[in-house]
């Protein structure tokens, strides 16, 4: 029996996102640009700093008390890509999480699919094998509490696909055993991608994960 591939994060390049976002009920931070930079904030925000390709940054702030992170790249200048990261917790903030994006979908449905994050939970620990089968070509580190799985010629960016595993029981404070294996794939690995051609893509991702991990998984659509 397949595993569920669960679609945990999701990242779109989009044209005029501000129209998208053009609601009483959103308001936009921006945090840095040209002539403005509060890099603490988002630091405070999202736990992590901006790398130097970003050339804007600002956070949307939902009714509901989301906040949610949009970029514009230098090296895509005229698009902005927003982040729904943590779609598939065990928490009320997947759950609003899906609501914004249930609500943004018809407008969403031209963009690009620049990220996407499959989550596979296992009950108390990751299989020996699926742990076997990651490290018989690639190389695992830990940082705090995830372990992270790289090529051997892998350097620190990996512009197609990235693979970790945690405690998600440990990160949420659950109270019972949950390890969960993810796969993040990366605009590399789509080249272009719309939102609406998204199943298009399921089958080649469902290999690539079988072909690391051994584990057969049938993902699940948004």
């Amino acid at each position: 029996m397949a595993h569920k591939g669960m679609i945990d994060s999701i990242n779109f390049s989009v044209d005029h996102l501000e129209e998208i976002l053009n609601d009483e009920s959103f308001v936009i931070e921006t945090v840095k640009n040209i002539s403005f930079n509060e890099q603490h904030r988002w630091l405070s925000t999202f736990g992590k700093h901006l790398n130097k390709g970003i050339i804007e940054a600002q956070i949307l702030h939902t009714e509901v008390g989301l906040t949610l992170p949009i970029k514009r790249y230098i090296v895509s200048k005229k698009k902005q890509t927003i982040e729904f990261a943590g779609l598939q917790g065990y928490n009320e903030h997947s759950k609003f999480l899906f609501e914004l994006l249930d609500e943004l979908r018809e407008k969403l449905l031209d963009s690009r699919v620049t990220r996407i994050d499959i989550a596979i939970d296992f009950e108390h620990k990751i299989p020996n094998r699926v742990i076997k089968a990651l490290c018989s070509d690639r190389e695992p580190f830990k940082f705090k509490n995830t372990t992270y799985y790289k090529a051997k010629k892998e350097g620190k960016e990996n512009p197609r696909l990235n693979i970790k595993k945690y405690d998600k029981a440990l990160k949420e404070g659950l109270d019972y055993p949950l390890e969960r294996l993810e796969f993040v794939f990366k605009g590399g690995y789509f080249k272009e991608l719309c939102f609406k051609d998204i199943e298009k893509v399921f089958k080649k991702m469902e290999k690539t994960i079988k072909r690391f991990s051994t584990v057969d998984v049938k993902i699940e659509t948004i």
